[in-house]
Parts: C-alpha cells; sequence; structure tokens
C-alpha cells in the first residue's frame, strides 16, 4: 500500500514514512492510493474476530490492510499492547450503550485522558516508539490541540524513547480540567505552548513549521494532529466495532453522528465507508462554529477569523479551519489533486473559502457519501444533557450532546440504528454540567485535585518565529 499527497506531489510512500511526516512536502495530505475493499465475507470474519478474539484483534486486521511495512507480528502485537481491558476499562474497549429507540451512544472515552482522541494516540504512541527505534531516530512532534488531543498525545508520548513533544493550546480557551491535565505533567520530553489567539492559529503554526522543510529536517518534526495519517485510521477501526455491535448480519445498515470541529474523526467514518461498511448516513454535529455544516447546507466552505470563531462551552469544536477536510475534498472532486489544490492552496488559503454549490459534485456529497449535518448551540447542550440525565440516568459531555441533539433531529428510518459517537467524560466540562443539571459530574480518583496541581507552561504570542525558537532551544 502505498500513499499519494492530495495536492499532487509526485512521491508515492510507504506507511511508516508517511507516519513521522505529517504534511505532505506539497503542502497536502496523505491518503492511500486506493481504499481497500472489504467483501461480505471479510466482514463476516470481522465480526467474528472482534466478538471471539477481542478489539486488538479487529485492529489488527483492519491495520493490516493499510500497513505492509511493519511484520504482521510486530503489528499484532502493537495492537494487543495498545487495546486492553486495563487501559480502556471493558473487553469491548468501545462499547455501546442504549439511549433510546433506535439511539446508541459508542463509549470512546474510557481511556487515560477521557476522551476518544486516547483511541488512536495510545496506538500512535506504540507506532512512534517502535519505528524510531527500528531506525535508531528521534522525533519531535509538534501539535495543536482545542482541548483533548493535546493531553492524549502527552499522556501516549510521555517518557516514550526518542520523542519529545511541543503541543500548541489557545491560551485560556480550554476548561480548567483540561488545561489541569496537560499543563500538569512535569514529564522532560513534554513541553506545554499557550498560544495568544484561538485554535485555528495554532493549527496555523503546525502547518506553517510543517511547510519549512529546512526547518522540519533539522529538528525531525513530526505531528501527532489527525493531519497524521496513522491517527485517522486507527479510529476507522472504532466505526467497525460500533456497526458489528448494533447489527446481527451484513445486510443490515447503521448511520453514525459525530461532533465535529477539524473533521478527522468523521473523516473516518467516511474511510470506513469507502472501504465498503455499511453505514446509510454520516451525520457531522457543529457546535455554534458552524463552518461544516455551512458546507453541507449550502456548498460553501467559509473560513472564520479568530474574532468570528465563538468561545463556546464545547471548546474542542471551537474551530473554523477544519484540517481533515482537504481529504474529504480531495475524494469528492473525483481525486484531482490540481483541483484540490486550487481549492485549498489558493481559495482557502488566499481568500479564505470557496463554494461548490453549483458544482454538480457537491450533490454527491450526501448522495455518493451519505453526508448530512446539523448544529447544536450552548441551550440545546444544556437542555439535551438536562433530558438525558432526567429521563435515562445517563451525564454526557458537551460534545456528545451536541451530537445526541442533531442525531435526533435528524434520526430518520428507525430501522437503522444511528449511533453517536462520543467524545469525553463529563468530568472534563464539569461547569456546564453544574450549569445544566445543579450537580458535579463524577470525577476518577485519580484525577481528584488535579487543579491544584502544580503547571509547566510556556505562554507564547502566535508568532511561528517564536515557536520556532523554542523548538530550537529545547532540541539543540
Amino acid at each position: 500500500m502505498l500513499y499519494l499527497s492530495t495536492r499532487g506531489h509526485p512521491d508515492r510512500k510507504h506507511f511508516c514514512d508517511i507516519l513521522l511526516e505529517g504534511l505532505a512536502p506539497d503542502g497536502g495530505l496523505y491518503l492511500p492510493e486506493h481504499y481497500p475493499k472489504i467483501s461480505d465475507a471479510q466482514l463476516t470474519e470481522l465480526r467474528q474476530a472482534y466478538h471471539m478474539q477481542g478489539y486488538a484483534e479487529l485492529a489488527f486486521r483492519i491495520l493490516s490492510l493499510y500497513i505492509d511495512d511493519i511484520p504482521p507480528a510486530d503489528l499484532k502485537r502493537l495492537c494487543e499492547k495498545t487495546y486492553t481491558a486495563e487501559v480502556f476499562g471493558t473487553r469491548e474497549i468501545v462499547p455501546l450503550r442504549h439511549l433510546e429507540d433506535g439511539l446508541w451512544i459508542e463509549a470512546l472515552s474510557n481511556g487515560p485522558t477521557l476522551a476518544f482522541k486516547d483511541m488512536a494516540m495510545q496506538l500512535l504512541g506504540n507506532l512512534f516508539e517502535y519505528e524510531l527505534a527500528r531506525r535508531g531516530e528521534e522525533l519531535n512532534i509538534l501539535g495543536a490541540t482545542s482541548g483533548d488531543t493535546g493531553s492524549a498525545a502527552e499522556y501516549a508520548m510521555r517518557g516514550k524513547q526518542g520523542v519529545r513533544v511541543f503541543m500548541t493550546s489557545p491560551h485560556g480557551r480550554m476548561s480548567p480540567f483540561q488545561q489541569a491535565q496537560m499543563f500538569s505533567l512535569q514529564d522532560a520530553n513534554i513541553h506545554n505552548l499557550a498560544i495568544q489567539g484561538v485554535f485555528d492559529d495554532c493549527q496555523d503554526i503546525v502547518k506553517a513549521v510543517s511547510n519549512d522543510h529546512a526547518f522540519k529536517a533539522r529538528y525531525k518534526i513530526g505531528t501527532v494532529n489527525s493531519i497524521n495519517w496513522a491517527r485517522l485510521l486507527a479510529q476507522v477501526v472504532y466505526y467497525f466495532a460500533g456497526y458489528i455491535q448494533a447489527t446481527e448480519s451484513n445486510d443490515q445498515k447503521v448511520s453514525f453522528t459525530v461532533p465535529s470541529g477539524n473533521f478527522g474523526n468523521i473523516c473516518a467514518g467516511h474511510v470506513a465507508r469507502q472501504m465498503g461498511l455499511p453505514i446509510d448516513r454520516l451525520v457531522v454535529a457543529t457546535n455554534e462554529n458552524d463552518v461544516l455544516d455551512e458546507f453541507f447546507r449550502t456548498g460553501a466552505y467559509r473560513v472564520r477569523g479568530a474574532a468570528d470563531t465563538h468561545e463556546t462551552s464545547s471548546p474542542s469544536m471551537d474551530i473554523s479551519k477544519a484540517s481533515n477536510f482537504e481529504r474529504f475534498v480531495f475524494d469528492l472532486v473525483g481525486r484531482d489533486a490540481g483541483r484540490t489544490r486550487q481549492l485549498f492552496a489558493e481559495g482557502v488559503a488566499q481568500q479564505g473559502f470557496f463554494d461548490l454549490g453549483a458544482d454538480p459534485v457537491f450533490q454527491d456529497a450526501h448522495a455518493k457519501y451519505g453526508f448530512e449535518s446539523g448544529k447544536s448551540q450552548h441551550a440545546d447542550r444544556l437542555a439535551t444533557i438536562r433530558d438525558t440525565w432526567e429521563r435515562f440516568g445517563q451525564i454526557i459531555d458537551t460534545h456528545t450532546a451536541d451530537g445526541v441533539k442533531v442525531a435526533r433531529d435528524l434520526r430518520g428510518d428507525p430501522a437503522v440504528p444511528m449511533i453517536v459517537l462520543e467524545t469525553a467524560l463529563p468530568i472534563k466540562f464539569a461547569e456546564t454540567i453544574e450549569e445544566a443539571l445543579g450537580r458535579a459530574p463524577e470525577r476518577p480518583a485519580k484525577f481528584e485535585g488535579i487543579e491544584q496541581l502544580p503547571k509547566r507552561v510556556q505562554v507564547l504570542p502566535a508568532d511561528v518565529a517564536r515557536v520556532k525558537a523554542y523548538i530550537a532551544a529545547h532540541c539543540d
């Protein structure tokens, strides 16, 4: 399996090369040359593997379709090391729980940092350590987080041999719990950089550094953001696990609703659907930062500036420039790299938007790829959290509440299960939970008093040069 850039760079690379690289040299994102197709017989085998051997075996079988430069025995061992009941709390790893008729929640937040990002990041940490040891190299990871990516990456990479993490986050825009999870880490290989701006500023810094090829080569810069294909690939697995749990036969379909800001999580669902997983619809749920909802309604993709990026009670989705969206648009325009480059390197980068509303390919977003979208706001989150607690005795976090609200709005055929992908455990957003319910959510014992722990963080302006200087000072 070889990988190409969405913007047409001539190189074709193997998995382990793009694992350590991040963005392609032309600023594009990596995708496989083709999506492996799952036959009905193979899906039956995957169903049996999950039920009889567990999630790690399911992950190994799906990852093996995309990774041919890690020996199978080693890849199997990495999956078994990553996906254990001890780390994720249950044998199922991502158990479904029933909410109401036709509506389910897939629990993705039982890992070390209580957010769905752990599902991919724990594997990524093990892959990095394995490949760096095999090459005798080091890697400096530069990332951007709006809340959960940072802590998931840092907990996955802390103490790993050959790896340093430089994680940017928007100063003061994460929940107190999220900040404490990251900033309380004292490991020497973890560096937190609080950027005076919004998440999109952090993401722009990561891309600018990645596009400085001389700096990237000298300091061996890699990424853990969802622009890294390995992370997105790991997320494909739990779509299969959710489908298998919700169905008894392969002729049944399911739909997924995914709270989305950066389009990485739901892009993994797009990949699973392209592989042949029987997904009916993929529903994008946004908050007040509704760039993606606007696109799927109108065909116009319009990036907003910092002043128009709202600070909300579902902060991990406070994003107005969805970095994974380019992968889907590449498929939408028939894998035309020149057209993709024009839309993003020119349209978005220079004008801040593109509009496919009058283009026939836009109709394919729903008809061919199953995409729909909806929007949720603060009042909707409070009402959904309250209703879910009062009727079902379940407390959900603010992002999952956005998903549940939109899923209810767009549920459709009751015979087709609608699965909402859980984003995080409620404790990460305790202030809003208390506003909704008048009570604090349950806090795992290991996180008692985390907000009072000493912090290790550097506040920097939204300046690429300052971030580069910090990285250089801690690597030379």
